[in-house]
């Protein structure tokens, strides 16, 4: 009579060498679906810290579906199949990404209301583009690193249809350098400006027909000028904070004139001692 076959017992190294096998072969497999459908883990350094982006890209690697997560903890889903990223901030951005970052030409539509559309570098508004306010403001010209920087024209709105018009150059943010400002109550000025105030020489015409040429400083009427009234009468000589103050000629329209000193807008008489 044969004897009985006995079973062979497989070591715990073998099992385990089986099911690691088994496991690395289905996750070899599950990378390989996810690489074929166009899954990507994109990590971009940037100045403000680690970008990291988590979806389908096309062949070129561009995001098409995801999320971007950004260092600040801002959230963004990306579809561009619909050309449209939103942030969990509520902003809206239609345009080109590159290292994740905005670039190009994009529109940015703000939680608040605002809208811009124009140039975007790194993320940032840099370039040429409008940007329009929730309140009606209106600005269009050159923007560096997010601010108005360059040739621009700013229209802040009065009331409809009525706006207050500053067209020429900007630094950081603020008037600078040379322009025209027209209000909408027809007065027009036309000359510098430093830090968002008039400065320098320029020429201002009210809409009651009175005109002024000559220096400002700090946005005020200082230094040597000449103001004209639409009654004919001038004055030519030296302003202080607005006024007349200092040396000048008054001039009225029968032709007489006086020359002297004024203090505070008022002809200041020097009593000679006998």
């Amino acid at each position: 009579m044969a004897e009985p076959k006995v079973k062979r017992h497989r070591s715990t190294a073998a099992v385990l060498l089986t099911i690691t096998g088994i496991a690395a072969a289905v996750l070899a497999l599950c990378v390989l679906f996810i690489y074929l459908s166009g899954i990507r883990y994109i990590r971009v350094r940037s100045p403000e810290g680690d970008i990291k982006f988590l979806g389908r890209v096309d062949k070129n690697g561009d995001p098409i579906t995801g999320t971007i997560v950004y260092e600040n903890g801002v959230r963004a889903k990306v579809d561009l199949e619909k050309s449209e990223i939103v942030y969990s901030n509520g902003d809206l951005y239609d345009g080109p990404l590159t290292d994740l970052r905005r670039s190009g030409q994009g529109r940015l539509i703000y939680a608040n209301g605002d809208e811009y559309v124009g140039t975007f570098r790194a993320d940032r508004i840099d370039g040429e583009g409008k940007y329009v306010f929730q309140n009606g403001d209106e600005y269009e010209g050159g923007f560096r690193d997010g601010v108005m920087d360059g040739e621009g024209v700013y229209r802040w709105l009065k009331e409809e249809g009525l706006y207050d018009v500053y067209t020429g150059s900007f630094r950081a943010g603020k008037k600078e350098g040379q322009g025209v400002f027209v209000w909408a109550n027809g007065d027009r000025y036309e000359g510098g400006y430093a830090a968002d105030q008039k400065s320098g020489y320029g020429v201002y015409v009210w809409q009651n027909g009175d005109r002024y040429e000559g220096e400002y400083v700090a946005d005020a009427r200082s230094g040597r000028g000449k103001y004209t009234w639409a009654n004919g009468e001038s004055y030519e000589g030296i302003f202080k904070n607005n006024v007349m103050w200092g040396e000048g000629t008054y001039t009225w329209p029968s032709g007489r004139t006086y020359t002297g000193y004024f203090e505070n807008g008022v002809i200041v008489r020097v009593l000679s001692e006998e």
